[in-house]
């Protein structure tokens, strides 16, 4: 009985020994690094209809389609700064980081708009056609942020109250 003793002390101290010696290297394995949360993204633009005006240029009669954007303070102020080290936008050498583009729903494009200010100008966008034009059904908006050249597209939204 004592060898059967003994052959189990000398394992189990054997077990310790490997246990403790591999305790040892888990513990000193250096800690892995934390990832960086990632920014979180900006949320698509809400669009909707404000108003549809009538005006006329000279001889000819339009509709202006106003819109706003509900969720406009959600993006920030940076967006909009005044941005001279990208392209200008025709002679403004000074227009701002974020273009606004208004599309109807098959991609044509209707309106530009490459000075806005500030996030709150987002509630005075607007395209115009002469009033014996069919208007599209549906348009939406393209925010592109050129420093990031990051695209922001909105919802569809009407062009009838």
């Amino acid at each position: 009985m004592s060898l059967s003793l003994r052959r189990r002390s000398l394992l189990l101290l054997i077990a310790l020994i490997a246990l403790s010696t591999a305790s040892q290297n888990v513990a000193f394995a250096p800690p892995k690094p934390k990832p960086k949360p990632k920014p979180k993204p900006r949320p698509e633009p809400v669009l909707f209809l404000t108003a549809v005006e009538v005006f006329d240029e000279g001889e000819k009669h339009f509709f202006r389609y106003r819109y706003d954007v509900s969720n406009k303070y959600l993006y920030s102020p940076d967006m909009f700064v005044a941005a001279p080290s990208l392209p200008s936008c025709g002679e403004n050498t000074n227009s701002s980081r974020t273009w606004v583009t208004i599309y109807d729903q098959p991609g044509n494009r209707l309106n530009s708009f490459c000075a806005l200010g500030k996030p709150g100008d987002l509630g005075g966008i607007w395209f115009a056609l002469e009033q014996d034009v069919i208007p599209p059904s549906w348009i939406y908006i393209e925010l592109h942020d050129r420093a990031t050249n990051t695209k922001y597209k909105s919802n569809l939204a009407a062009t009838t109250p």
